[in-house]
């Protein structure tokens, strides 16, 4: 029997219930692929599953981790496109923090020339739900005004090169001046230290009165009402998360009516695989070239091994990094 690493959570709770433990290497089904993984990105919903309130899908692995890069080792049946060797990058519906991990052949995307594996570990969940929600979503188009929150974020830090390649006005909301100067160096036309400043306030402000045409947010709770308040006409809030909560008292819809706006939002992790081939097709249109380029990247703070999860998990909970968080398995 060969023989792998993944890490566990012991039960619901913090980071403390994280485990590492010895288990069967899986086997690709017809359609997917066996990667042996070289990185896997961390994100906040790992952490949510870890606290047990983001379950996986059922059929997915209840091992943590949503994207992956390494190398194919192995392919199921039907595969023709993809071959042993390849190094790719793929989102995942679980199982990433694992030496092996089982992925889906349509959802591999060939490593980015410019990126170690390491790096390109940080692509797949960002830049999918990004490419989603603000360009398809949102449907940003080139002279309009972006705003997005948690600038310094995984999502935040590939939403604000994406739109600005793609033409728009960026603005990003941040905790600390530290923050800001990332979002700016980012390619961020505004950014807004939202502890001393009111982003509603500076939006109006620096736009004429106008407002945003797009806002994409993982706060919810108290932004809702002030992301509204922040759109310009016919203006599209896309929501992601709600790390404030989704459930808001005396919420005034008066506004929505006025404005004609758009409030939308989606998940990705339980959306049908042929969704979410549909956006890999888009990234390898859209972005790869980018990626290619040396024109966007992801940001990576820190690497920590894998049988240093907890550490992984303590650090993206502590809102203290810029950009990507990744675990590493030496492979």
């Amino acid at each position: 029997m060969s023989l792998m690493r993944e890490v566990f959570f012991e039960g619901a709770g913090g980071p403390e219930v994280i485990r590492l433990r010895q288990a069967e290497i899986p086997a690709p089904a017809a359609g997917q692929v066996l990667v042996e993984v070289v990185a896997a990105g961390v994100n906040r919903p790992d952490c949510i599953q870890r606290a047990g309130l983001y379950p996986p899908p059922p059929g997915e692995s209840q091992i943590p981790g949503l994207e992956i890069a390494g190398r194919i080792v192995a392919l199921g049946e039907g595969v023709e496109t993809l071959r042993p060797g390849d190094e790719v990058c793929a989102l995942v519906g679980s199982g990433g923090y694992a030496d092996y991990c089982v992925a889906e052949a349509a959802l591999c995307l060939t490593k980015p020339a410019p990126l170690s594996l390491i790096e390109a570990a940080g692509v797949p969940e960002t830049f999918f739900t990004v490419y989603d929600n603000v360009f398809t979503r949102g449907a940003l188009r080139p002279g309009e005004i972006f705003l997005v929150h948690g600038g310094s974020s995984g999502i935040g830090s590939t939403a604000i090169q994406l739109a600005k390649h793609f033409g728009a006005r960026v603005f990003a909301t941040a905790g600390s001046p530290e923050k800001c100067d990332f979002c700016l160096g980012l390619g961020a036309d505004v950014a807004i230290n939202y502890r001393d400043e009111d982003f509603v306030a500076v939006v109006k402000e620096k736009t004429g009165k106008k407002g945003a045409n797009v806002i994409l947010d993982m706060v919810g709770g108290p932004y809702l009402q002030r992301n509204v308040q922040a759109l310009a006409p016919d203006g599209r809030l896309v929501q992601i998360a709600f790390l404030q909560g989704s459930k808001v008292k005396d919420f005034d819809f008066m506004s929505v009516m006025l404005k004609r706006l758009t409030l939308t939002g989606s998940t990705l992790r339980s959306r049908p695989l042929a969704a979410k081939a549909a956006i890999a097709s888009a990234l390898r249109e859209k972005v790869w070239p980018l990626l290619d380029s040396g024109a966007a990247a992801p940001r990576l703070h820190a690497t920590f091994p894998l049988d240093q999860a907890r550490q992984a998990h303590e650090l993206m909970e502590s809102s203290a990094h810029l950009g990507k968080i990744v675990l590493t398995t030496g492979r």
